[in-house]
């Protein structure tokens, strides 16, 4: 009976490990095949079919980070499951580079996107006046730059890029200023959001809802239920613990699986926003996506311009 039973409990144990091998990864594909070409049509259409305004240019970077984070982890899920390792450690790592650098990305567009809308609400006429026209580029511009120079300066300085260079002190200082710039992100993200609600909802002067308002706030709240997990386990988890168990390794799938739900939420909210009440028979993607994106409450003086736009090549 001993045999069997040993049998038996490694057969169990096999399947276990084989089950939270192949669910999560065909979960990332999945999604991450929807995701991809979700960002791509909303990268289409704002970079080359829409009039470009502040937040459209953040949307704009946001689906280009949604869509690179998406590959990144779709094709690390293909792999796993053919069995097929990495040519070299290099194209491992500049892989794993891209991915978190998006992510990174990802949640300072969001945290830029929050903090502008509700700057632009609270300080409407210093907004208007004293805000310059190439503000949300040069802010893409730089969160793009910062966000490598982060994950890179964090990867020499902890043995990442050169496996023979390990400098303890610098790895311990780069990663607790990881963690420090993603708390500052996630407070500002927050505390934007949190703002935005009170004066939507709250006091004598509110705001209407538009399409904007609608956006960002789903935005945020699938980020903070779905994105945010993979951050915590990525940048938090690895300053606390030494050992990496079977559980953190659940923790990470499930986490990862998540962040692809997040990135390929983000197309779907933009046309369920703009599709909102409204029939789909006589709508394009292109007015679905513009009607996401829009900043005034829906009049008929809208309805027209909307569909003027539709008639435009």
């Amino acid at each position: 009976m001993a045999p069997t039973t040993r049998n038996t409990t490694k057969k169990t144990i096999s399947r276990s490990i084989d089950i939270w091998i192949l669910t999560p990864n065909w979960m990332v594909i999945i999604f991450g095949l929807v995701g991809l070409i979700g960002n791509a049509i909303v990268f289409w259409l704002l970079g080359f079919r829409l009039r470009r305004n502040a937040f459209s240019v953040y949307i704009l970077n946001l689906a280009l980070a949604d869509f690179l984070f998406l590959l990144c982890h779709t094709i690390d899920s293909m792999l796993l499951l053919l069995n097929v390792f990495y040519f070299n450690i290099i194209f491992l790592q500049c892989f794993i580079t891209i991915m978190m650098v998006v992510y990174i990305t990802g949640l300072s567009m969001l945290s830029a996107i929050s903090a502008e809308r509700c700057l632009s609400v609270l300080c409407p006429i210093w907004y208007r006046c004293h805000r310059p026209e190439c503000t949300s580029t040069v802010m893409c511009a730089v969160i793009w730059v910062l966000s490598l120079l982060i994950y890179m300066l964090n990867s020499y300085f902890c043995g990442s890029l050169v496996n023979k260079y390990v400098n303890v002190y610098g790895c311990l200082v780069s990663s607790y200023f990881n963690t420090t710039y993603l708390t500052f992100l996630f407070v500002v993200l927050c505390v934007s959001s949190l703002a935005l609600l009170a004066r939507l909802f709250c006091g004598a002067g509110r705001m209407k809802l538009t399409g904007l308002y609608m956006t960002i706030m789903l935005t945020v709240l699938v980020f903070l239920l779905c994105g945010l997990p993979f951050g915590l386990h990525w940048f938090l988890l690895y300053l606390i613990s030494d050992v990496y168990t079977v559980f953190e390794y659940k923790l990470y799938e499930a986490s990862r699986v998540l962040s692809v739900i997040n990135s390929c939420a983000n197309p779907i909210i933009y046309f369920f926003v703009g599709s909102f009440r409204h029939r789909l028979k006589h709508q394009t993607l292109k007015m679905v996506l513009q009607r996401a994106l829009q900043d005034t409450p829906e009049t008929a003086e809208n309805m027209v311009e909307m569909s003027r736009s539709k008639e435009e090549p």
